[in-house]
This record gives C-alpha cells, structure tokens and sequence, in this order.
C-alpha cells in the first residue's frame, strides 16, 4: 500500500466526522476539516504523480473518496439549510446517472473508460468552493450570503452542462461514434 492510498484511505475515514461536525453545528471545525481534507486530495494526487506511487487501488479510491466526501457534505449542509434540496438532487441525480450510464454501458458489451471533462472538474471545483463558502457562512464568519447564492447558481448550471456533456460522450461511445474518429484517415 503506497502513502497517497494510505492519505486517501484517511480523506475517507473523516467523512463521518465531517458530517457528524454539520449535525452539531461545529460548522468552524467541519470547515477546518473539509479544508485538511482538500488539501490531502491534493497532496495524494500529487505525491502518486510526483514520485510514481500511482496504484490500481488508488485509481479507484481517490474518486470514491471525493464523492464520498462531496455528496456526505451537500446532504448534511442539506439539512441544516445551507444548500437547497432541489441543487443536492441535481448533484446527486447527476452523479448516478454518470454511474448508471457507465454500469449500462458494460452490461450492454461497451464498456467506458472514465475520463473527467473539463466541465466537471470545473464542476467539483465549484462544489467544494460552494461548501467551505456555506460553511464558512455557517460559522458564522462573514456575511457570504451572496456569494453562495450566486454559487449555487454557478454549481446548478455546471452540473447540468457537465451531465449533457457526459451524455454526449456516452452517446457516441455508444453509437461507435468515438472509434470511427480514431480510425486513420478519418
């Protein structure tokens, strides 16, 4: 097991702690919290990149983790108002559609290799910007109640452009679309 697995692995456990942190209301220590564990995000992808530490296990924990940690947050934000419940299920719905999208496309002889699009990493960036700024709202440190509204704004509209943009790829990997483009001379 390599370090970054072993920092993803630790990203993966503070969620219930993160979450539990939104359910007392201890939003300055979620937002510390939430922080470290961007920072471990960055620090895995980094690290595994840097000196060659990338592994099959990582491949697949890394996105777990950030999903995880992403989805734990919105819906426990969720409940405390910090988010409103119609944006959590258009994150949310957008993220199983990805998933069923890809499980679909397997069962159906297709199989895809995930690639993340330009909008969605926008996207999650978006989030996580969209969740310390509520937090930090929360805490009680500023007045950002314009920003995070007009983050959810921003958030709603990458989620939609990202899950057409993913039902696009989706749709010509599975119309062949994506191999004839490959093909020499095309």
């Amino acid at each position: 097991m390599t370090l970054p697995n072993f920092i993803t692995i630790a990203r993966l456990l503070a969620v219930p702690l993160i979450v539990w942190l939104v359910i007392e209301e201890r939003y300055t220590a979620c937002l510390v919290l939430f922080i470290l564990a961007g920072i471990s995000d960055a620090l895995d992808g980094f690290l595994a990149k840097q000196f060659g530490w990338s592994s099959v296990l990582g491949s697949y924990l890394d996105p777990i983790a950030d999903k995880a940690l992403l989805v734990s947050v919105f819906l426990s934000l969720g409940t405390r108002g910090a988010i409103p419940a119609w944006l959590i299920v258009l994150v949310v719905s957008r993220d199983i559609l990805i998933v069923g999208a890809v499980v679909l496309a397997s069962i159906l002889g297709r199989p895809i290799k995930m690639k993340p699009l330009w909008v969605s990493k926008f996207n999650t960036a978006a989030q996580i910007v969209l969740v310390a700024t509520s937090l930090a709202l929360k805490a009680g440190t500023h007045d950002l109640a314009p920003v995070v509204q007009s983050l959810v704004i921003v958030v709603a509209g990458l989620t939609v452009g990202s899950a057409g943009a993913y039902l696009v790829d989706w749709v010509r990997h599975m119309a062949g679309v994506d191999e004839q483009s490959k093909e020499p001379g095309a």
